[in-house]
């Protein structure tokens, strides 16, 4: 489990606006950290701001704001894309931990750009000597079976390929714990660690899991992968994230998208059971719904 560390030194969290980043505050904030945001010069920071968060403004493209962010901080989580000038940062400014949000298999996949380039971030932090620790997660759930809206109350999904192939999938609000954690997890500098369920599940069984919990039937609509390819490859010359996304899809369908969380489980605690983060997962769309 997390050691406890009474540093006061604030942790900076880079994509704290967003949906992951704003929970990683929660949970930082929700086990006593002082808590920092990298926020850009034009954005609103006053929801941060009126939790006690200290506001960082800066440029993702500005080595020297990312250095005075850091300056004074204990570590660093990003959960954002585009790690380069923050890894000079921290390089420059000596933080004692780095946490980096990378994917799961990203050094096994030069064919899907958005995966490699998390890859190369662990490569860029380690060649520079930052000490870092990079947590892969599987495919985030939230986003996964919301791409046709809410699976509850649709009563459908959309995949694309085979929905039958059992992948890695997280649950967001579970990666947020992990992130604010592994600022003081017993962890070796370097580390990159498998974040997933005790299995990996299909498309078709998270369906029928979320169906069984919520009471309802939830159909999957599978767009054959073939489809998905060819699309890929004619838009990919002119939208390279549409090519991007098929070359994901592939290779979710090889059946090698699987963590081995035993690494997980020694630093956080025991590993979420499919069966568990989907009944959680539906409640949430369930108590949405009645808002």
């Amino acid at each position: 489990m997390p050691a406890t560390d009474s540093t006061t030194l604030p942790v900076l969290v880079v994509g704290a606006t967003g949906s992951l980043g704003s929970k990683v505050v929660d949970e930082l904030l929700g086990r006593g950290k002082n808590v920092r945001a990298l926020v850009r010069p034009a954005s609103d920071a006053s929801r941060l701001e009126s939790r006690g968060v200290q506001i960082a403004r800066g440029d993702m493209l500005d080595v020297d704001s990312l250095v005075a962010a850091m300056n004074g901080a204990d570590a660093v989580i990003t959960t954002a894309a585009g790690n380069a000038n923050l890894a000079e940062a921290a390089h420059r400014t000596g933080i004692r931990r780095f946490i980096l949000t990378s994917i799961l298999t990203s050094d096994q996949t030069p064919d899907v750009p958005h995966f490699w380039h998390k890859k190369l971030a662990e490569d860029k932090l380690e060649q520079l000597g930052v000490p870092f620790v990079a947590l892969r997660p599987g495919a985030f759930l939230d986003q996964v079976a919301s791409m046709a809206g809410d699976p509850v109350d649709k009563g459908r999904m959309v995949w694309i390929g085979k929905a039958t192939v059992p992948l890695t999938f997280v649950h967001s609000s579970d990666l947020a714990a992990y992130l604010a954690a592994a600022v003081d997890a017993e962890a070796e500098a370097g580390e990159r660690i498998d974040i997933g369920w005790d299995r990996p599940v299909s498309v078709r069984e998270v369906a029928e899991v979320m169906g069984g919990r919520a009471g309802k039937k939830i159909k999957v609509w599978a767009l054959p992968s073939a489809v998905a390819r060819a699309a890929g490859a004619v838009a990919g010359r002119f939208m390279p994230l549409i090519k991007d996304m098929a070359a994901m899809f592939r290779w979710f369908e090889t059946g090698r998208y699987v963590a081995d969380p035993r690494r997980q489980e020694q630093l956080f605690g025991p590993v979420p059971t499919a069966e568990e983060a989907l009944a959680r997962f539906t409640d949430e769309l369930r108590t949405a719904q009645h808002r």
